[in-house]
């Protein structure tokens, strides 16, 4: 073959491929924007009832067009706990079969509207106002990229159909027999994983029948690899990461690698259903798409009654590690942000850590008001250096989050996170300070009269009790009635200012040095800041802020 034609060759198959990808993702993106709300809703359904799970996996990924963004995304929500290991096997098993929605579409016969679909959407998008008209012109501007960049490739493989040095290459990877087909199979299987994406891999392989490069049997054979191959992404996901995001990774390995093993002893008997099925007149490309779609469901109706031995399996052979530390949010790192649509509810799985923090800390102060001791001063003192990083993950989150195509309810959503995890961090610190005071009046010998001392408990109490029905209105997303959250931040207030008052009555008495008036009031100012960030967090609820 001459080095022009082969260099040819690859440009366009480099460059078509390139453009393919380039249109997933934009039409991934497009996709997500569009039916943004419609997938938080969905994933939320997400139920220990397995066709319920396994129906909203083939939604998820049919609606993003990314198996791989599925399974990420599963490895990541149940690295949050979001979801357990048993919804998130059923939610994978959906996804195997959403993704083949993807070849269903390729295997269309459009191809020559690749480039108008391609200029029309990019003048809309350009051009357009509204983010809604923006959005589905993204998804439509991928999907002309899509089309386009086959055409590209099917053009620079057509060169080589008259090659016979080609032609007796990829003869060797035909399945003739048992032992070439397991080579075909890890050949599709170690491609997809380089790519770690199964949706190119089938759309070469698509291409490559389709111009005549390779048969029907070698196309399906390197279907079943692909499927093998594109658990690399979930398994570089679960690295690092919790023990339960691991089982799930592993779970997706599982079912798709046994899957194959299945299939390889009756890869010939199917190859005969399928001819019976679909007749040799039908295009080569919805052929290997139906493949595709049979091999998953029948895959899937097998494993759909194993998910729960196969749970109990994967808890038996991954064990649970210990922990050197308390965890952060370290399921942030997992790229999640391959679905924006979905990340919001992963911050917030986020911000939830955080209220939990300071909750507790109310808790440990309100023991340490009553006696000083070591290990609560340790835990609050460690609460409070967490709860800066898990703010600090956050925003950092959010802020790529937020580069990325939000819908405008998703956009004010992680907004309205990145203020709530500001305002929880400032109570956190104000929560040592009290605590920090409480031990300067032990180091200092002060003490407190009986009755201020009742007086700050009883402030503690209330203030607890206002900041913790604040946060269960943050966690049912319910609004804190505003009129509410303002009489009762007006009732601490008041008792600030009246306990203030009652104390500075008292100055002057050998029972009341300046220093432990200064303790006493700088305590019920700390209390008065934590009842206005609580407030702040309110308002954000309520939608005011």
């Amino acid at each position: 073959m001459e080095f022009s034609l082969i260099f040819q060759m690859i440009i366009k198959a480099v460059g078509g491929l390139g453009i393919f990808l380039l249109g997933m993702k934009y039409m991934s993106e497009g996709m997500q924007s569009v039916a943004g709300d419609k997938l938080r809703t969905l994933i939320n359904r997400v139920t220990d009832n397995r066709f319920m799970a396994t129906g909203i996996g083939a939604s998820i990924t049919a609606l993003i067009q990314s198996s791989s963004v599925t399974t990420v995304m599963v490895v990541g929500m149940a690295n949050a706990g979001l979801i357990t290991l048993r919804q998130s096997i059923g939610v994978i098993m959906g996804g195997n079969i959403g993704t083949t929605i993807t070849a269903w579409i390729i295997s269309l016969n459009i191809a020559d509207f690749g480039l108008p679909l391609l200029g029309f959407a990019t003048f809309v998008y350009l051009f357009a106002r509204k983010s809604y008209i923006r959005n589905i012109a993204m998804m439509v501007l991928g999907l002309g990229m899509v089309f386009f960049g086959l055409e590209i490739m099917k053009s620079g493989f057509y060169t080589l159909r008259s090659d016979q040095e080609f032609i007796s290459l990829l003869a060797r990877f035909s399945p003739t027999n048992y032992l070439d087909l397991i080579k075909v199979v890890f050949l599709g299987a170690f491609v997809t994983a380089v790519i770690q994406s199964s949706s190119a891999t089938v759309a070469i392989t698509i291409t490559l029948a389709q111009t005549g490069l390779i048969d029907y049997s070698t196309a399906v054979a390197l279907v079943l690899g692909e499927n093998i191959g594109t658990t690399i992404t979930a398994f570089l996901a679960s690295l690092g990461a919790t023990t339960v995001a691991k089982r799930t990774a592993y779970a997706h390995i599982s079912i798709n690698l046994l899957g194959a093993m299945i299939m390889i002893p009756l890869f010939y008997y199917y190859l005969d259903l399928l001819k019976i099925m679909i007749p040799e007149s039908v295009s080569m490309g919805n052929r290997i798409a139906f493949a595709h779609s049979g091999f998953n469901i029948f895959i899937v109706s097998i494993f759909i009654w194993m998910i729960d031995p196969l749970a109990k399996f994967l808890t038996v052979v991954v064990k649970d590690k210990e922990k050197k530390g308390r965890p952060l949010l370290a399921y942030l790192d997992i790229p999640i942000l391959d679905a924006p649509a979905l990340g919001a509810d992963q911050s917030f799985a986020g911000l939830l850590s955080v209220i939990e923090g300071v909750e507790s800390m109310h808790g440990w102060l309100g023991k340490a008001l009553h006696e000083i001791r070591d290990d609560l001063d340790k835990k609050l003192v460690m609460m409070e250096k967490d709860i800066d990083t898990m703010q600090r993950e956050i925003v950092e989150y959010i802020n790529k989050l937020m580069t990325h195509n939000l819908s405008k309810d998703s956009l004010n959503m992680v907004r309205r996170q990145t203020r709530m995890a500001d305002e929880y961090e400032s109570i956190s610190d104000y929560l040592v300070v009290i605590l920090k005071l409480r031990r300067k009046m032990d180091k200092n010998s002060v003490q407190f009269s009986k009755e201020d001392k009742e007086y700050i408990l009883e402030l503690h109490g209330v203030v607890t009790n206002y900041v913790v029905n604040i946060g269960n209105s943050v966690r049912e997303e319910d609004a804190y009635n505003l009129d509410k959250a303002m009489i009762d931040g007006k009732n601490i207030n008041r008792k600030v200012k009246q306990f203030r008052s009652t104390h500075l009555n008292k100055l002057g008495t050998k029972q009341y040095s300046p220093e432990m008036s200064l303790i006493y009031t700088d305590i019920l100012s700390a209390y008065r800041h934590i009842r206005d960030h609580a407030f702040n967090i309110a308002e954000v609820v309520a939608g005011e802020k």
